[in-house]
Order: structure tokens, then C-alpha cells, then sequence
């Protein structure tokens, strides 16, 4: 078999790998993110109000995708759309918040289905809002823009295709013997080779490595925030994603994305715990505005770090006039500051938002991680 940086991969060689890829050190790896994983799971249980990470978590994640593919927003535009997407006008912000609905798309069909290719068709649909299907044409030129050099180019030809997806397929739900990290690091390379879309297969494989994790039990909602690691290392996920085209690299690339979903675990772990502290804080000012330990206002603050007054008059079943009082004595008490949207006014939780965009990292565990 051979492979050229000009030249369709057609040869893409199928899954499993024919190498060992479990090695002694991806095991040992391998227990310490399940580990980490197990860690979430319980700080996630023992939160009052898990809605505080649904509603942020997938739209950071959206975020972090979109970058990795030069498309930039701001958190403060994608939170302060993120319940009336129609009303922003940035593309990149309208884009970016497809991406989370794809995400949510794509949880709600292995919820009803197993993740398929069918599922990445869907995905990938939604991520670029017009109808999509294996590509038919060329792939995308991957390479340097000003000299022209390819530096990979992906198989080509809808039978060939479509065949490499049957086989993806087949490995997403037959690979029993590998660990579920390991077989969704695999997953990921070899989705991401194929290539099958005309555009938006970066962040379509990055949405179905969540949902592998989701299917095999390792997390019940969409909350790993992995996209931030890999925006946080791009030029060496790039670099190790070619290491397996050109040379057959597994094990640094199943220890780089291994390593992704452990400390993306422990950093969630923290944001919880720092969340949970910040809410205890919040509530102890809710309790001398309103009179008592209100949990319908303290979960509107923090559900979005932008409130309007409508949401609090609907969630706490209060007049307007009240539930103005009650946030004008918040901002009066250095809780929330507003913001005039048009005609609207809008209070920010400002030290939530801090805490939810500020990258926190993780502990580290054993010896340090060298790729």
C-alpha cells in the first residue's frame, strides 16, 4: 500500500488497525480517564440543578469546534443568543450556535437509533444548515494555501466512500475489545481520513465523538468540553492525525486524544466545584434581596449567565415590577450588571460567565504527558 499527499487515499487501509494499538501505556492511560470520567459523573449527580452545565457546556464546546475551523465568535454573543438565535446577525455567531444544534440533533437520534453514517449525514446537515450527503467530487483541497502543496487528500468517489462509512460503522459497534476511548480515538482519525462531506467534517466528527461516549454509557449528557483541549493543542492534533496517515502512528495519537478526555474530565470537575461555590455565595444575596432562600431565582441566574426580566417574572411566577426590583437590588449588590439589547435590558451573572469561559486546568496524574 501506498500513500501521496497529492493522490485520493482510496487505500485508506480499513478498521481495526493491524497494529497493536492497546499498548501498556494507552491502558494505563486509559484508566486514568476513566477515572477522571467516573469523577464527573458523580460531581454532575450531585449538582441541585444540572440544567447550570446543559446549557453551557455544548455551547462553549461550540465555540472551541467552530475555532478549530477559523470560524470566531465571541461567548458573550453565543450566550446572549443562545436563546433567541434569530436575533443575531454575526455569521459566525449563527454558525457557531448550529453547532450546537447539531450536537442536540445528534443526541436526540442515537437516543432513538444507533450512531451510524446515517447519523454523521444528519449532523453534518444541520452543522452547515443546507441538506448534506456523501460527497460526489473531489475533497476539500487540505494543504498549504499559498504555495498550492497538498498535504493530504482524502478518498474519492461516492462507492469508495461509502464502503470506508460501512466500515467506520461496523467498527463503532463491533470493537467490544478495545477500550471506548480507544475505539473512539481510532473512530475519530479514521472519520476524519474519509473525509465523506463536501465541508463541515471537522466538527461533524468532533459532535460524534461525544456521541460514541454517550452511547457506550461513559457520560449521559453532551458535557465533555473536548473541542477546548484540541483548539488548545491544534497544531499537534493536526500533526499526529498525519502521523497515522503517513507512517501509522497509533499509539501517540490514542495517547493525545485519551489525554484529552482526561483532563477535560478533571477541568469540568473543577468548574463544578467552583460553580456549586459560586451559587452557595449567590444565594446568600438572593436570600437578602427576596426574603428567602428563592431556588427559582437562583437557578434563572445561573441556567444563563444572561437574564432577562421575563425569565424571572415566567420562572418565579412573579409581576414584572417584582421581579425588576429583584434585579436592580442584585446589580445594586455587585451580582449582576446590565446591558441594554435595543429596547431590552439584560443582567449578566459577570462572575459566572467568568468562570464558565476562563480555561481551567487539570491535575495532573502520573507522569507527564510527552507527545
Amino acid at each position: 500500500m501506498s500513500w501521496a499527499p497529492s493522490a485520493p487515499y482510496n487505500d485508506l487501509p480499513l478498521l481495526p488497525p493491524s497494529v497493536e494499538v492497546e499498548t501498556r501505556e494507552v491502558l494505563k492511560l486509559t484508566v486514568e480517564a476513566r477515572s477522571a470520567m467516573a469523577s464527573l459523573d458523580q460531581a454532575v449527580r450531585r449538582m441541585t440543578n444540572p440544567r447550570v452545565l446543559l446549557n453551557a457546556i455544548p455551547l462553549l464546546e461550540a465555540q472551541a469546534s467552530s475555532e478549530i475551523e477559523n470560524i470566531v465568535t465571541t461567548a458573550d454573543d453565543l450566550f446572549r443568543f443562545a436563546q433567541d438565535e434569530g436575533a443575531a446577525t454575526n455569521p459566525a455567531t449563527k454558525e457557531t450556535l448550529n453547532y450546537r444544534a447539531a450536537l442536540f440533533e445528534g443526541v436526540a437520534l442515537i437516543r432513538a437509533r444507533p450512531l451510524s453514517a446515517n447519523t454523521a449525514i444528519d449532523v453534518c446537515t444541520v452543522v452547515k444548515s443546507r441538506e448534506m450527503d456523501v460527497r460526489k467530487l473531489p475533497g476539500t483541497f487540505i494543504g498549504n494555501p499559498a504555495t498550492r502543496e497538498a498535504i493530504y487528500t482524502p478518498p474519492m468517489g461516492e462507492k469508495v466512500i461509502r464502503g470506508l462509512l460501512s466500515n467506520w460503522e461496523r467498527f463503532v459497534h463491533g470493537s467490544g475489545d478495545l477500550d471506548p476511548l480507544v475505539s473512539m480515538a481510532i473512530a475519530h482519525y479514521q472519520f476524519e481520513a474519509i473525509h465523506p462531506f463536501e465541508d463541515g467534517n471537522g466538527r461533524t466528527g468532533r459532535i460524534l465523538n461525544v456521541l460514541m461516549l454517550m452511547e457506550v454509557g461513559l457520560i449521559a449528557e453532551p458535557i465533555l468540553y473536548l473541542s477546548r483541549y484540541i483548539i488548545q493543542n491544534k497544531d499537534e492534533y493536526y500533526r499526529l492525525l498525519l502521523a497515522v496517515t503517513e507512517g501509522g502512528a497509533w499509539t501517540d495519537w490514542v495517547l493525545f486524544m485519551v489525554e484529552g478526555v482526561r483532563q477535560t474530565a478533571l477541568s469540568t470537575v473543577q468548574k463544578i466545584d467552583q460553580i456549586q461555590a459560586l451559587q452557595l455565595e449567590t444565594l446568600e444575596s438572593i436570600r437578602a434581596v427576596t426574603g428567602g432562600a428563592n431556588a427559582d431565582l437562583l437557578a434563572v441566574l445561573f441556567e444563563q449567565p444572561y437574564c432577562r426580566i421575563a425569565n424571572v417574572v415566567q420562572r418565579c411566577r412573579v409581576s414584572r415590577p417584582t421581579a425588576t426590583k429583584w434585579l436592580n437590588d442584585l446589580q445594586d449588590a455587585g451580582v449582576l450588571v446590565d446591558v441594554r439589547a435595543g429596547r431590552e435590558r439584560l443582567f449578566i451573572n459577570t462572575r459566572f460567565f467568568q468562570l464558565l469561559v476562563r480555561a481551567d486546568s487539570a491535575p495532573p496524574i502520573g507522569e507527564p504527558r510527552l507527545f
